[in-house]
Order: structure tokens, then sequence, then C-alpha cells
């Protein structure tokens, strides 16, 4: 709704003269529209949270296979499932809730009051009270507190990175730019508009008044927030437990169908037999599963932690290791936000003291609007001026030169309609005047006659104002010619990214002296030479996208700064540019064509919220992990939709919100920490699940061979589930192993086939195996039941458990070294294992002792069976690493 529409339907004018709303119709409007609040998404009771997590695909099966163990009469392997599930859902709920804890403590307010006219009277109000047709008055310093029509405006600057990712402030009026009134229209992007300011938004300097125009939800960007309430796309993560769940599912159907008819057709007991394959189908199901991951990833989170690191969502973590994309702002990432002053100049482009010394003196005396210009050369010799625009404070904190002399006269305030600021100063034991202009170069040139020729004027005191061993030359006039080679100088570092601003000087004699100066004054000036500014990239930028991009990951800058700029910085961290894509390319671009274009380029200028949305989800459908890293309002929908976002603590809330992990130091380099973790806790979950999937595959596919032709059961249910006791003892430990360098090189994706493929190959392996052992204690050791039990027993437990060795690495497992709880873990499993029918509990588990010369028989079957699965390994494992 416009302002005209607001006001008329408010009952109010569009005038500053104007009583604003009365106080009952406020209360009326208030009550019908609802407080001025634009919500982050609540989190959902703590009920909901609990039972979200037992509608997962795997936890769902788990639990179905326990439920099918309990009807089997199998209670406690039933009862084991479910401690197994409960104890990992509390552990990832416990890490979760932790979190949401932290980042919630990270909350800031925002504007929580206003300054708006009510019943005619200026008044403090609580920000939620304001409504659409108030009148609210913006100083220097306030937070915009909601979307508003500039009705009046003075010299304001208002800061709208978090919406838009401009450094720069940006200057307001309250009359639309001129191109923009004779088109009748508003910009594409709403935050250029030059009349409207937005909530989020902060005023820099000058005062307003304005019309509110939209509050809470309604505002332009408080759709964003409620963006945040629809389900997220699908993560890498999420995906790849789905179709391991799938790939589970339809194995177990199979199993079950099968082992079931083959039994019917040996004419055994139809429900029987339907009971045995369930039971076998359920030993498929890889329990440990949830737990191993939780462990795994609150393990990761928890080194994170150490390195000022929230980790909202475990999940991330794995999604982090995954990500082969990462896309970001520049600002914050490649470099520190912080402007500096980069290049002192004369007219020709020569380094110039005196160009400085001047610029100095404008900014240390100028008292009108802050400029992130000033800040950069007051930065450079002291800590600056706080509430100083960043480019003034840049020239102030730059070296510090000697101002004692100097006092300040007078001043001519910056205004948009000159766009630029002029000081006059006096120096200690001279009667002249001397007035300095700052200001865009070309307003500053459009009121000079003569430039300074290697940066020396030729007043009497001119030595005194110059800088250090610069010659005295002259000054020359600003002709034709010479504006031509000005401009290029001007043009040539602006195109290099370089923010510029000129530096012209006036000597006032006593007899043309004023009391008051006016703008009007500003003419005959002679120019002295330029300052350039640059927020410069972070000192280890370069070192960390070299490291990024060796380890696989593809880093796309989505800024809404402008091209040059955005060159310019990538260019120094390193980053191959090519062609700088801009927004207004993207408007006109369909889904299809970004597909190529997103995969092609690097870089994206100018680009709205919705644009970096969508280039992240063309990337998505190419099949990437996507990263965002955002800070501002504009970026919660990246944030949202991509596979793992990313924000800082100094963030805005609904930034944080929409973020599952948070930084509590900004920087590139805790991220690259953070892809590490997640390539580990990837790689001990793949070997859980690899080691698991064929185990326990080959154990059923022996069980379900040997039901066949045995006329007796090949292992009592006691000693199976002791077996499985023992097995996931050793499995537990996993989460500590340690990880190959070689596997943390480039990110892994979840490879289905990859388990397929193991599964169908190692088990078989295992159960040929043990079919061998089947043959050697009916055969050779003419073992009986008991005895046949206790030889299977200790085979499968032994091969099962020290495959753990061969397969937890890509490369050769004599050079890898595991961690020494896994080391331990698996060696006392195996020695517990063969010991059990050695001790008095052999009687009530029904094992027998084993002749020693079946321990011959293990140890060639164990070493000969490691060796074929490593040679199978390197087969299947050569072509993820390839």
């Amino acid at each position: 709704m416009t302002a005209d529409a607001v006001a008329r339907e408010a009952g109010v004018t569009r005038s500053t003269e104007s009583p604003g709303l009365s106080s009952q119709a406020a209360a009326e409007l208030l009550a019908q529209i609802g407080p001025n609040e634009i919500s982050t998404s609540k989190p959902k009771p703590l009920i909901f949270q609990l039972l979200a997590y037992f509608v997962q695909p795997l936890i769902a099966i788990l639990l179905i296979a326990a439920v099918i163990s309990g009807v089997s009469g199998d209670w406690l392997n039933a009862a084991i499932i479910i401690v197994i599930v409960l104890g990992s859902i509390g552990l990832d709920f416990y890490q979760t809730r932790r979190s949401q804890v932290a980042a919630a403590s990270l909350r800031s307010q925002v504007a929580p009051t206003a300054t708006a006219k009510r019943d005619g009277v200026w008044a403090e109000l609580p920000r939620s009270a304001l409504v659409p047709g108030d009148l609210i008055r913006l100083t220097a310093g306030m937070l915009v507190p909601a979307d508003a029509q500039l009705l009046t405006a003075t010299d304001l600057h208002v800061q709208q990175s978090a919406l838009t990712g401009e450094s720069m402030p940006v200057a307001k009026t309250a009359s639309l730019s001129s191109s923009a009134a004779l088109n009748n229209s508003t910009p594409e992007n709403p935050a250029d508009a030059s009349n409207l300011v937005f909530v989020g938004s902060s005023v820099v300097s000058g005062r307003a008044e304005a019309l509110v125009s939209a509050t809470g939800a309604r505002t332009t960007f408080g759709g964003i927030v409620t963006s945040l309430a629809r389900r997220a796309p699908e993560t890498e993560f999420e995906r790849g437990m789905k179709s391991f769940s799938l790939f589970i599912v339809q194995i177990v159907l199979f199993l079950t169908l099968f082992v079931f008819a083959v039994n019917t057709l040996h004419k055994r007991d139809p429900l029987q037999s339907l009971l045995f394959a369930v039971a076998l189908a359920v030993g498929l199901t890889p329990e440990f599963l949830p737990m191993i991951t939780t462990i795994t990833l609150s393990n990761g989170a928890s080194r994170m932690a150490k390195k000022k690191v929230i980790v909202k969502n475990l999940s991330s973590i794995q999604n982090f290791g995954q990500m082969d994309t990462l896309c970001s702002d520049k600002t914050g990432t490649l470099t520190g936000g912080v402007m500096t002053l980069a290049g002192r100049l004369d007219p020709a482009g020569a380094p110039s003291e005196r160009v400085f010394m001047l610029a100095y003196l404008n900014s240390l005396f100028e008292t009108g609007i802050t400029n992130p210009l000033n800040t950069a050369i007051l930065d450079t010799s002291a800590s600056g001026i706080k509430g100083a625009d960043p480019l003034d404070q840049a020239i102030l904190n730059a070296d510090h030169p000697d101002v004692q002399p100097y006092r300040k006269q007078d001043e001519m305030p910056f205004d948009f309609e000159r766009r630029r600021a002029s000081v006059v100063v006096t120096r200690a034991g001279e009667s002249g005047h001397l007035m300095l202009t700052k200001g865009a170069p070309e307003s500053v040139l459009a009121v000079c006659t003569t430039y300074e020729h290697s940066g020396v004027g030729e007043h009497s005191g001119e030595n005194e104002h110059s800088g250090e061993g610069e010659q005295n030359a002259g000054v020359l006039p600003l002709d034709a010619a010479a504006q031509v080679r000005i401009l290029a100088v001007y043009q040539g570092f602006s195109a290099q990214g370089f923010r510029v601003i000129a530096v012209a000087r006036r000597d006032i004699p006593e007899a043309d002296q004023q009391p008051a100066y006016q703008a009007s004054d500003e003419h005959d000036l002679t120019l002295v030479g330029f300052v350039t500014f640059l927020d410069p990239p972070l000192p280890d930028a370069r070192e960390v996208l070299d490291e990024l991009r060796a380890k696989g990951v593809a880093v796309k800058i989505l800024t809404g700064d402008n091209e040059l700029v955005a060159r310019h910085v990538c260019e120094a961290v390193g980053l191959d540019v090519g062609r700088v894509v801009l927004g207004s390319e993207l408007a006109a671009m369909t889904d299809t064509a970004l597909l190529q274009v997103a995969e092609a380029n690097t870089v994206f200028a100018r680009v709205a919220p919705a644009q970096k949305n969508r280039i992240i989800l063309a990337l998505k459908a190419r099949k990437h992990v996507v990263g965002y890293m955002g800070d501002g309002i504009n970026d919660a929908p990246s944030l949202h939709t991509a596979d793992v976002g990313v924000s800082v603590a100094g963030a805005t809330d609904i930034a944080r919100d929409a973020a599952d992990i948070i930084l509590l130091e900004p920087g590139l380099r805790v991220l690259l920490s953070g892809i590490l973790e997640g390539r580990r806790a990837y790689g001990n979950v793949m070997k859980y699940l690899l080691m698991g999937t064929s185990s326990n595959f080959g154990n059923m596919f022996s069980m379900a061979g040997a039901s066949i032709f045995l006329p007796f059961l090949p292992m009592l249910p006691t000693q199976i589930l002791v077996n499985n006791f023992l097995y996931d003892l050793a499995q537990i430990t996993i989460p500590s192993d340690n990880v190959d360098d070689a596997f943390i090189q480039k990110p892994h994706h979840w490879d289905i086939g990859l388990i397929r493929r193991f599964m169908f190959w190692i088990g078989p392996i295992s159960s040929v195996y043990d079919f061998l052992t089947f043959y050697v204690l009916l055969r050779v050791f003419h073992a009986h039941e008991a005895e046949f039990h206790t030889g299977w027993f200790v085979e499968s437990l032994a091969t099962q458990t020290l495959v753990i060795f061969v397969i937890r690495t890509f490369g050769n497992p004599l050079k890898s070294r595991p961690s020494r709880p896994v080391a331990l873990a698996a060696t006392l499993v195996v020695l517990v294992g063969a010991l059990l029918p050695f001790t008095p509990l052999s009687g009530l588990l029904g094992f027998v002792p084993l002749p020693p010369l079946y321990f011959v028989f293990l140890t060639f079957a164990t070493l000969t069976y490691l060796g074929l699965v490593e040679l199978v390994k390197r087969c299947l494992f050569g072509q993820v690493m390839g």
C-alpha cells in the first residue's frame, strides 16, 4: 500500500503539520492488524520436537523391528533396540536443545522504542505499538522501527546493509529520484527507493519525519520471516538417510519373502517359517546407526564448540562435510567490513602526503553527516571518533599528522545536492583562512578552476601545509585537457573497485574573510588530489580460499555491492572471477538458463535476496551440496534454503534463527575446520554402515542357508544375542576413530550404490567363510550340535569384528592407524568371544570347549577372509577415491 493510501485510510494528512493519529484510532488499528513485530519462528513445543524424531524413516524401521522381535518372543532383542533408539534420540535432543538455548542467548533487542506523533504530541512509544498512518521521527543513531515513506529529510544517510549487502550508507530524500519519478515507478529492489526507509535499517546521520506504511509481517522484508516458516528444501543428509532407509526396506522385504518361500518349499510350519524369516530380516537393520550417527556428530559439535562455533542442528555437521559449494557475501567473509584508506594521490595519480593532510583536517573538523570514508582517514592514525562515518573514520585512523596549529572557523556540511563538505580553518601565526573541500570527484571538480601540479600550491604558506619531502611546483589552470587527464585518474581507480573522493582548497586572504561562510563560497577552488578507500581482504582470505579449493569446495560470491568493487576484492583474494553476473541479468533469466549460469560463474553482483535464493536452488538442482554464509535479514531465505546455513553472533536475529551453525567469530578459517569435522563424521558413519550392512547381510544369508540343510538351529537365540551384544560393543567406539587424511581432502556424497555393492560383495564373502566353517566343523571335526554352535559363534564374531580394521580405511590397513578405543574394543571382543567357551558361563550359554586345532583353522580363515575383503575393498573404494 502506498503512503498516500495509508494516510487516507488512517485519516491523517501527509504533512509534518498533521497531529498524527489519535490514541483511540491507533488502538483500534492495533487491535485490527496486530503489533508491529517481525517475530522470528518460535520453537515448537518440546513434545512435538521429540515426536519429530520418531517419524524419521530409519527410526521407524527400527521401532517396527523391535515390535516384530517382541511379537516373535524375542523380548530382549526388542528391549535392546528400543533402548538404543531412545538413547540416540535423547542424546540428539539434548545437544540440539542446548544449542537452541545458546543461540537464543545471543538475541538482542531491536528498536525497542520509537518516536511517534500521537494526539498532536511527539512521544516515545514501544515499537510494537506503531501502526500504519503513524508519523515517526528519525534521527542519527536510531533503528528504523517500521517501513515508512519520508515526508521530510535533512542530510539523511541510512545504513541498510542488513537488507541489501551494500556496505556504504545510502542517501535518502523525501522525493523519488528523478528517473523513478519520471517513470512513476519504484525500483525492482524496494530498498533502492530513495524516499523509503525500511525496518532493519539504521540512521547513520541526519534527521527525517516519515509516515509509517507497513508494520510487522506486512513490511517489505517481513515476508522473509514468513518464508522461514515454510519447510526448508531437503538437505543432502536428509536425502541420504531417506535413500538408505528405502534401500533397507527393500532388502528386508526381499529377504523375508525369499526365506519364507524356501522354508515353505521344505514343508516346514508356515507360521514358524514366517517368524524365522522376519527375525532374519530384522537382523539386517543397522540398529546402532542412530546412536553411532548421534555420538559422532555430538563429538564433532563438541570439538567445534571449543573453536567458538555453535552447532544448532547436528545433521548440519554432516552436511558441512559433504558441502562442495559455499555461497557468501564478500563482506565479513573475504573482507572485514571496515573501510581503510588505501591511497593518497595528487591529480596526476602520484603519491601525495599533502592530500592526506588536507583530507585529515576536513574529516577532523567536519561535524555534519558521518561518512565511512572519513572514518577510514581517521582510523589510519588513531582509534577514531565514535559515531563517525566509516570513510571519515578511515581517514582519521591513518597516519597522525600534526594538527595542533589549526583551528576551525566554520563549516559547510555535506548535503545531497552538492555532494561535498567544506571546513574553513586557520593556522596559528597566519592571518588567512583556508577552505578545505572534500566530496564526490565530479562535484568537487565542478567548483575547481585550477589544480596543483606535484601536489603544491603557490601561496606564501604552502610549504607549511605540504607533506614532507614534496617540492614546490605550482598551480595550473584546470582546462579541458587537464580535466580529461584528471578524470581518467579518478575513473581508473574506480574501475579497480576503489571508492574515491576528491580534495580541494582555497586560500582566503584577510580582506575576503567572513564571519560565516555559505555553500555559495565554494568556488574557484584548487584541486589538490584524491584519497582512495577499500574494504581490504582479510589477511588469511587468500590462504583459506586456496585450502577450500584444494579440498573440493568452490566459493561463489553473491553480493549486493557493485560489480567493480566485487571484482576487485575477489581478484585480490585469488578467485577466478571471469564474468560478473548482475542482478539485472538474473531478473531476465529463466530458471533453466540459471542452471548453467550458476554453475559456470563465481561472482554475482547487485543481487537481490530472492535472486540469491534462486542461485542456491539452481546449484542444488545441479546436485551440489550448498552452504550459505550470511548475517543480514536479506540472507535469511538463503540460509533457510541451503543444505547448511552459517551465520555469526553479530547477525540479525532472523539470520541467526534461520542458520544451522553460528560462528562466534567471523571468518572462513573456522568454516574450513567445520568442513573437515563434517567429513570425519561422515567417514565414521560410513564405516559403520559398510561394516554393519555387509556383516549383517552375510550373517543373515548364512543363517538362511544353514537353516535349509541343518537338522538343528545354526545358533541358539541366546548365543545370537550375545554375539550381537559383543559385536555392538566394538562398534560403539567407531565415532572415536581416526579418519584418513586422503578421505577428508574432498567432499563425499551419500552413495547408496556403494553401500549396495559393498553389501552384495562383502556379505557373500563372509557367508563363503561361514559355509567353509560349517564344512570344517561337520566334516573335519565331526562337531555335534553344541560344538557347532560354539565354533560358528567364535568364527562369526572374529571375522565380523576384525574386518573393521580393513573397512575403516580406504587405504592400506597396515599404514592407517585406528584410534586406541577402536583397536582395544575390537581386540577385547574377539578375545572374550574365544575364551567364553572355557569359562563358567559356557554351560549357561550352551557353549563347549573347542579343540586347539580349531583355532589354527580359525586363524587361517580369519586372515584369508580379511585379505580377500581387502582386495575387493580396493576395487570398490577405488571408484570413490578416484
